[in-house]
């Protein structure tokens, strides 16, 4: 029998039955609540509908007999609840999507992974193209919307005549709509994924790339050019020719700090976070490397080797180049003579590594190693033991001798 509204005013701590599989519920603090019981597939089980104060008894009783009615048919209201809230949610997230731009969710990730990136240069770039190439076409499209076709439609113009662009944009791009699918704004396959989609409808890169090498010198001409070098005055040409002698990169030059050098074992030790796989490497230095690293003063407030021009500040990426530009101004002497155009820093170490093959018997890893690229398991166990080390040692002498050797006649004319 129902209860009465005076029973209902006056319940003690409780269950009390309204009938129906309806009960009013009054916990000691005298709150009160509605419970629906009931049993399915052999389970006892309780549902809450509401309190009294949000549904009076003849809302809790009408409940109560629809949710009877659900059991009787064999649902669980239970679950028939949360599929609902399931559905709505779903539906408020889905909305949501449709007005949460590219342009959007592409800053969101730019914003969220910036401190994981080497440098801020990195996040710019990561704009730049997206804005260059991908706003056009999907910037004011919410995530879910974009498509292969739009995806076709931003790299179709470039994958041929820019191809390492295209492929920066199309992997930058899949990695926004993966982020906007774990935010759940989008769903199923991303229309930017390579393998397995967009490799059947664009050339494999591999196909199209326009291998780009740095403007270099043949080896014969290095000791001219060193001897020319050991005259320009300034700490840009010795970063030049410190980087030349270790055929090390530019940017491992100039943020080289004292403390990487040992000049007692004749060892620069470049940590793990200026080298391009990430993993420290240790440079044997030569003697003309000793003496160069001698004759640089040891400057106050700072631990670089090759301090720029304001305090406390290294030199500019533009400072090494800049030497071989000022060299070239009488005549243009110092050329890549394959495609005419003027040597850059980094091209010495493809000049490092044409004349380990073609002037010398040390092994090609060895080279690989010196360089700092990536190597096979075996060569890395090799180079782990330790006598690659020494072996590289009278590699960097022997590069450092064919450079300061005496310059030919004919190389002088």
């Amino acid at each position: 029998m129902a209860l009465t509204a005076l029973e209902i005013k006056h319940a003690k701590a409780g269950m009390h039955a309204d009938g129906n599989g309806l009960y009013l519920r009054v916990q000691a603090s005298g709150a009160k609540g509605w419970i629906f019981r009931f049993q399915l597939d052999g389970k006892r089980r309780e549902m809450g509908i509401g309190t009294l104060a949000e549904r009076p008894a003849v809302d809790a009783r009408a409940a109560a007999a629809e949710l009877g009615r659900m059991v009787r048919e064999g649902l669980d209201p239970i679950e028939e609840r949360n599929r609902r809230e399931q559905e709505a949610n779903d539906a408020a997230k889905q909305a949501e999507a449709g007005t949460v731009l590219f342009r959007q969710v592409a800053a969101d990730y730019i914003a969220s992974h910036r401190a994981g990136w080497r440098n801020a240069k990195h996040a710019d770039q990561w704009a730049n193209t997206l804005a260059t190439y991908a706003d056009p076409v999907i910037g004011d499209l919410a995530p879910a919307a974009v498509t292969a076709e739009h995806l076709l439609a931003i790299l179709s113009p470039i994958w041929t005549t820019k191809p390492e662009t295209a492929s920066r944009v199309r992997s930058r791009i899949e990695l926004v709509l993966s982020y906007a699918k774990a935010k759940k704004l989008r769903d199923g396959e991303n229309p930017a994924m390579w393998r397995g989609h967009l490799d059947a409808l664009l050339p494999k890169p591999s196909r199209v790339k326009k291998v780009r090498h740095h403007p270099a010198l043949p080896y014969a001409q290095m000791s001219e050019f060193m001897l020319a070098l050991r005259n320009v005055q300034g700490l840009g040409a010795r970063a030049l020719e410190f980087a030349i002698l270790n055929a090390a990169r530019s940017g491992e030059v100039r943020l080289a700090e004292w403390r990487e050098i040992d000049l007692d074992a004749a060892t620069w030790t470049v940590p793990a976070d200026r080298m391009k796989a990430r993993r420290a490497h240790r440079v044997p230095l030569s003697q003309a490397a000793l003496r160069l690293l001698k004759s640089l003063p040891r400057l106050d407030g700072t631990e670089l080797l090759f301090p720029g021009m304001r305090e406390q500040r290294p030199m500019s990426d533009m400072a090494l180049t800049s030497v071989i530009r000022r060299m070239n101004e009488d005549q243009l002497k110092w050329m890549d003579p394959k495609s005419n155009a003027q040597a850059v820093p980094h091209g010495f170490r493809s000049t490092f590594r044409d004349w380990c093959a073609e002037q010398t018997h040390f092994p090609a890893e060895m080279a690989e190693i010196a360089l700092a690229h990536t190597v096979g398991d075996k060569v890395e166990a090799a180079y782990r033991r330790g006598d690659m080390f020494e072996k590289r040692r009278a590699m960097m002498q022997a590069w450092a001798d064919w450079c300061l050797q005496e310059p030919q006649e004919e190389s002088r004319s």
